[in-house]
């Protein structure tokens, strides 16, 4: 049963009734995802803010759509761009990666990983690479195998014929809980050098509140898989925990972390991450605008009904939060003042693309998105899935 948090919040947002945040006067309560009074949007969405010094984007932005970059994708999960040009693609259930040419839309199929074995939300999910990517060539992915989920590491051979240019991978992390649903597997490279991992609790509820556990956490290792130099917590690679399925991960430009997560019936989230904080999953979903006797978890800073997000990637681009939603077929803006959200989210796109699974900044006022009709859940049509470029503000 979910307490706490998910009642309050109900009434909140139907007390907010639409207004834009009510920011002045209000105090940070510290770093990461501070409590705050909440607003309503339309959709069930609602936000929680508090001022913070900086830049702050207007309350509401534009999204166009500039173009289709490449079609008849298969289940596409993870997307990175390659410093070169390209565009890398992980098919969820093909357990392949693709290079798209951003320009034309030609693929090349790079191989496919050994080991994945795709069932239900596991697979061949999210992709990064190197910090050093420049002089080693390896690419860094998150795979579902047949005992876990885990972290391996390839030799991209560009000069090798198409299909054979991936080199055999190399498990870095290793016994992450899998499941049939709620297997995370969002991973990026911060700006500390370090790796971050969106884990799930597979499941199994408890996982995300042990911290023993590798389920329903984000980790930070370094690239060679160990536990990261500062990490809150003795000899473990655990940054935060309960979450309960963490599928999107991003930076703004102050180098502060964002994550958005699945909530169960009632509350998806955005969280603002804090090294060793307690996100509340399963004693709560969603927030509170106070904390009271949950005051020991983490708010998100803002939050959706389910129906309209369930979440997946988020990027950052013109000083807002960009949140692919699934279930809820669009994207959706959350404007930023420090950590927190500045307005209310603002939905785009709203059931012209289908299934909306990740978002990747590419520079500027651009941004990359992909589509995910072909991943069992959605109605798939001519030229699904796709890649997509938009321009925002």
């Amino acid at each position: 049963m979910i307490v706490g948090r998910r009642a309050v919040s109900a009434v909140v947002a139907v007390l907010a009734g639409g207004a834009l945040l009510a920011t002045a006067g209000c105090s940070s309560g510290g770093g990461g995802a501070p409590h705050a009074s909440a607003s309503a949007s339309p959709g069930g969405a609602t936000a929680h803010a508090s001022p913070s010094a900086g830049r702050t984007p207007p309350a509401k932005g534009t999204v166009a759509v500039v173009r289709t970059v490449a079609e008849g994708l298969n289940s596409p999960w993870g997307l990175v761009p390659l410093p070169e040009g390209g565009l890398l693609v992980a098919s969820r259930d093909e357990g392949t990666i693709t290079r798209v040419d951003e320009k034309t839309g030609a693929k090349t199929l790079l191989g496919e990983v050994p080991g994945v074995s795709a069932a239900g939300e596991g697979g061949l999910l999210g992709l990064a690479l190197s910090p050093g990517y420049a002089s080693d060539r390896m690419v860094y992915a998150y795979v579902t195998t047949a005992s876990d989920n885990r972290v391996v590491r390839m030799l991209y051979d560009a000069k090798r014929p198409a299909g054979d240019r991936l080199g055999a991978p190399d498990t870095i992390f290793k016994g992450i809980p899998k499941g049939m649903i709620h297997n995370g597997g969002r991973i990026a490279f911060g700006p500390d050098g370090m790796l971050y991992v969106g884990t799930g609790e597979s499941g199994d509820r408890g996982l995300a509140q042990d911290r023993k556990s590798l389920g329903g956490k984000i980790l930070r290792l370094t690239p060679e898989g160990e536990p990261a130099p500062g990490d809150p917590f003795p000899d473990s690679p655990v940054y935060s925990y309960g979450h309960r399925n963490v599928q999107g991960l991003a930076w703004d430009a102050e180098q502060r972390l964002f994550a958005s997560e699945f909530g169960q019936d009632t509350w998806d989230e955005l969280n603002a991450i804090a090294p060793g904080a307690d996100y509340g999953w399963p004693v709560v979903e969603g927030g509170s605008a106070g904390g009271g006797a949950d005051a020991k978890f983490r708010d998100p800073i803002a939050q959706w009904h389910t129906d309209d997000a369930s979440p997946s990637g988020i990027a950052y681009a013109e000083g807002s939060i960009w949140m692919a939603g699934l279930k809820g077929q669009r994207l959706w803006r959350i404007p930023l003042r420090g950590a927190a959200a500045s307005a209310a989210p603002q939905a785009f796109l709203e059931g012209e693309y289908g299934r909306l699974r990740t978002v990747v900044a590419a520079g500027g006022d651009r941004l990359w998105v992909t589509t995910s009709n072909t991943d069992g859940r959605g109605g798939p049509k001519a030229g699904d899935d796709r890649i997509l470029e938009l321009r925002v503000s």
